[in-house]
């Protein structure tokens, strides 16, 4: 049985914990791989690495940083399919998925090569007599990301290219379900010359996650997974005195209006509801028909769900791979066989359809005349689930969006660009999308959401990235005239 192990300072490290978690292949429901959960004292030797590496890291040029990011760069770009197949091969999702995750992922690394720019301050010459004015970003130390199941490689790179470039040093917490792939960036990092101990990786879970929230020497923790868990990450983090960006759940609405193109807005919610098995934060779950729009767009949904390939990730012929795991894929499940019993309508019924083998699959399903209360609507279900809400008017879809607890994304599909306008302004979400079904921001924007969808303020990568793994410090000199004979240390008179 495979192995997976902590990094500690450049190193394997096997855990002494006695305590390990199955790692499967979701297409298979075959168990792989065993990873082993840290122990505090594991977490602290992880700790400690990075804090030794800290002060040399912090003191390395820009110049020598920005090579190994750029070099980092190319080697994922090089690995980028040997990544993208180990993350088939512990999530499940195609690979076609796989590979637009490891691009996404690259974004955010060519971001963080533009680290001399990002890292620029400002300057005031003679804001008073010989008296300058600037400003310098300096890393924060130790900083910690504790990232989800559903983008292994993706959300890590949300965090630690920004990090690691405005030097300060990492110490990853993985999901147990599918870590793997991060013993391979750790790798690539290494080959890029990243000295030991900058990047660090810790498998576990609460006992790892709560260790490093407390820590005293980890300075800032990035979250990104569901909201009851990005809440107590926050509480808890901040309350300890940490920097804390904890994204949390979503529960995403599509709103179609009559005038839009039904075949379009049919594609995109097919596309964007059930493309990585739903597994996604910025998924659709809610399609919200307007007016007439509602018969048509549901049954062009419905037509479109036959041609949608369920298999393993691994065939070229699948467009949608299995569940993380059976307990998942049954909770999934639970949320389409009591929907009727709520009240709603199914149209499709992905729990009917078998699949050979032990693999955690559930095809795509649809459900109609959903409305708040149900748990279809009020729960996240993340997974190939389409719900249908429908609503007179404009007014009404924007309220059932402002309404919801979530404030994730949205999007909305129309001809009239003034209704497109109107929405971008009105609707209460971190992230719009006009006629774009998954507005996930390039990296050189920042990711997040309102609502129970982010707690605390700060969005993760591109220019809030850098913001929150770096500190602010204004410099006031004074350096006199040395032709004066009188030199006044007191604070400037002549302003």
């Amino acid at each position: 049985m495979k192995k997976i192990n902590h990094i500690i300072n450049g190193a394997e490290v096997a855990t002494t914990s006695g305590r390990t978690s199955p790692v499967y292949n979701p297409a298979t429901g075959e168990t792989t791989a065993e990873v082993g959960l840290a122990t505090v004292e594991e977490v602290d030797r992880a700790v400690a690495a990075a804090h030794a590496a800290f002060p040399e890291w912090q003191a390395t040029s820009l110049a020598r940083r920005t090579t190994i990011m750029y070099r980092f760069r190319d080697l994922v770009d090089q690995h980028k399919d040997e990544i993208a197949a180990q993350l088939t091969a512990e999530h499940g999702k195609v690979i076609s998925d796989s590979l637009g995750e490891v691009k996404r992922g690259i974004e955010n690394i060519e971001y963080a090569c533009g680290l001399t720019e990002h890292l620029k301050g400002s300057f005031s010459q003679e804001v008073s007599t010989d008296i300058d004015v600037y400003s310098i970003r300096q890393p924060l130390g130790v900083v910690a990301g504790i990232t989800p199941f559903n983008f292994p490689s993706m959300v890590p790179m949300w965090m630690f290219p920004n990090a690691i470039a405005t030097g300060n040093t990492f110490v990853l917490k993985p999901s147990e379900k599918d870590p793997s792939v991060n013993s391979i960036v750790a790798e690539l990092l290494s080959e890029a010359g990243l000295p030991d101990g900058v990047f660090n990786i810790v498998q576990g879970d609460k006992v790892a996650v709560d260790r490093l929230l407390e820590h005293p020497d980890v300075a800032a923790i990035s979250f990104v997974g569901s909201t009851p868990i990005a809440r107590y990450v926050y509480m808890t983090g901040t309350g300890a005195g940490k920097r804390v960006q904890a994204l949390g759940g979503a529960k995403n609405h599509m709103v179609v209006l009559p005038d839009a193109d039904i075949g379009l807005a049919a594609d995109a919610a097919v596309s964007a509801g059930y493309g990585s098995a739903g597994e996604r934060c910025m998924a659709i779950s809610v399609v919200v028909a307007v007016g007439s729009s509602a018969d048509p767009l549901v049954e062009a949904i419905e037509e479109r769900i036959p041609g949608l390939v369920v298999g393993a990730g691994n065939d070229s012929a699948s467009q949608m791979g299995p569940l993380i795991t059976g307990e998942h894929r049954d909770r999934v499940a639970s949320f389409v066989e009591n929907a009727s019993g709520e009240g709603a309508t199914v149209v499709v019924d992905g729990t009917d359809q078998d699949f050979q083998g032990d693999g955690f699959f559930l095809a795509p399903s649809l459900i109609d005349n959903v409305s708040p209360g149900m748990a279809c609507y009020d729960q996240e279900i993340f997974g190939p689930v389409l719900t249908v809400v429908r609503v007179d008017t404009y007014d009404e879809a924007l309220k059932l969006i402002s309404d919801n607890a979530f404030g994730n994304g949205t999007a909305i599909f129309t001809r009239d660009g003034g209704a497109a306008r109107r929405f971008q302004i009105d609707v209460d979400a971190g992230m719009v999308g006009i006629n774009v079904p998954v507005p996930v921001p390039v990296g050189y924007y920042s990711f997040g959401g309102w609502g129970d969808s982010l707690f605390g303020n700060s969005h993760a990568y591109g220019p809030e990235g850098i913001s929150f793994y770096t500190k602010a410090k204004v410099i006031t000199s004074r350096w006199p005239d040395p032709s004066s004979s009188v030199i006044d240390l007191g604070f400037p008179q002549n302003v």
